[in-house]
């Protein structure tokens, strides 16, 4: 049996429906005629008897404070890397170190370690070299690219809500900042990812600004390491979030930012109207996504789109193409017998004729068509 004294850091196994979970750190507050308090890291007090303190196990030194590299760890099991990474996450430290790998914890909020002055820190320097850091990551591979000559590769993974897509932005961000040419092609790599976000990323129940699919991303950089291209493709893209939501998520941002950014006169042009007014929009009961500012989001697409050099010709037909599709999901189906046999057919609505005309399906001088988004102009009269 292991002898404790207060203040001893240990591993306490506890059981849930009979079963032991994963241990959990615990620090001994108290030892009274064998009976032992502890305090646990979630802030837990526990009385254990003689009987169940054979559930208790020393805690080794490295897991007590935490280490910068989780292979120093004694306790190399799933309890200690949980503990380890809860520690330095309480402190504000969100990177740590296995090896060469970067395990990142997301704050869930803004941190100063990302300026200008911090690329210089990890700039050319090698691994462990510095406190763990997402910026030693990527520069582990542009100065392994350009010893070796040899193409990397930094993989990026984790559930949703972990942070892959800061993650991808914050190693372009560091690219593009050392490989020392700061061109127009430097610009245009990081202004994709508000395009991509638009049309890619949606609020889910766990994370306001959720990738609904994968990409793999290709940096080409020239003889001296300065990039002169990339290439972007994405694989798995979600498709079916764009006619169906669940409860308390949202369609892609592109919709919402462009229902509230979009001017007047274009949005009458589309016969749009409120985010609220399109089945496809309001599927999850939710049209707002606190924390996101779709009328700004709006402005930086339309920027980044001018610096990737979309005409105002290629704006225009996405738009239209983005409010067909919202008019495409008002339309309405009834039952209907064709040949003795059961089908269905669209019924007539200025949806179906506003959805027509974008996607240029009818001629606008057809008589029935111009009837049709006549009677779609003054039912949406409170367009704004």
């Amino acid at each position: 049996m292991v002898i404790l004294q207060q203040g001893d850091h240990v591993w306490l196994d506890l059981q849930t429906n009979g079963e032991f979970d994963v241990p959990v750190g615990a620090v001994v507050k108290l030892c009274d005629s064998g009976h032992i308090q502890v305090l646990d890291d979630e802030g837990n007090e526990h009385w254990l008897s003689p009987q169940r303190a054979i559930n208790i196990r020393a805690m080794h030194p490295t897991s007590v404070h935490g280490v910068e590299d989780m292979i120093r760890l004694d306790d190399l099991n799933e309890a200690g890397i949980l503990r380890n990474l809860l520690i330095r996450y309480r402190d504000h430290i969100i990177y740590t170190y296995t090896g060469s790998i970067l395990v990142a914890v997301n704050p869930y909020r803004l941190l100063p370690i990302y300026t200008a002055d911090q690329i210089r820190l990890y700039t050319n320097k090698r691994i462990g070299e510095m406190p763990p850091h997402i910026f030693a990551i990527a520069d582990n591979c542009y100065f392994s690219m350009r010893r070796s000559g040899k193409e990397q590769c930094c993989v990026i993974s984790g559930e949703s809500g972990a942070g892959k897509t800061e993650s991808t932005k914050l190693i372009l961000q560091f690219l593009a900042s050392i490989s020392g040419q700061h061109s127009w092609i430097e610009q245009q790599v990081l202004e994709a990812n508000p395009i991509l976000e638009a049309f890619g990323n949606a609020k889910t129940i766990r994370n306001d600004n959720s990738s609904r699919f994968g990409k793999y991303i290709e940096i080409h950089f020239n003889n001296r390491g300065a990039i002169e291209g990339a290439k972007i493709e994405q694989y798995l893209l979600e498709k079916s979030r764009v006619c169906r939501q669940a409860q308390d998520e949202r369609n892609y941002h592109i919709f919402y930012c462009m229902l509230q950014g979009m001017a007047l006169e274009e949005k009458k042009k589309l016969y749009l109207g409120m985010a609220e007014d399109y089945t496809y929009l309001t599927m999850g009961n939710c049209v707002v996504c606190d924390g996101r500012d779709d009328l700004k989001e709006y402005s930086n697409i339309l920027s980044a789109m001018k610096v990737l050099m979309f005409t105002d010709a290629d704006n225009w037909e996405i738009s239209k193409l983005l409010a067909a599709i919202l008019h495409m999901g008002n339309l309405r189906f009834e039952a209907r017998t064709y040949d003795n046999l059961d089908a269905c057919g669209v019924v007539c609505s200025p949806d179906l004729a506003t959805a027509s005309a974008l996607l240029e399906v009818f001629k606008v001088r057809d008589p029935w068509l111009q009837i049709l988004q006549h009677s779609s102009i003054s039912n949406q009269s409170n367009v704004r």
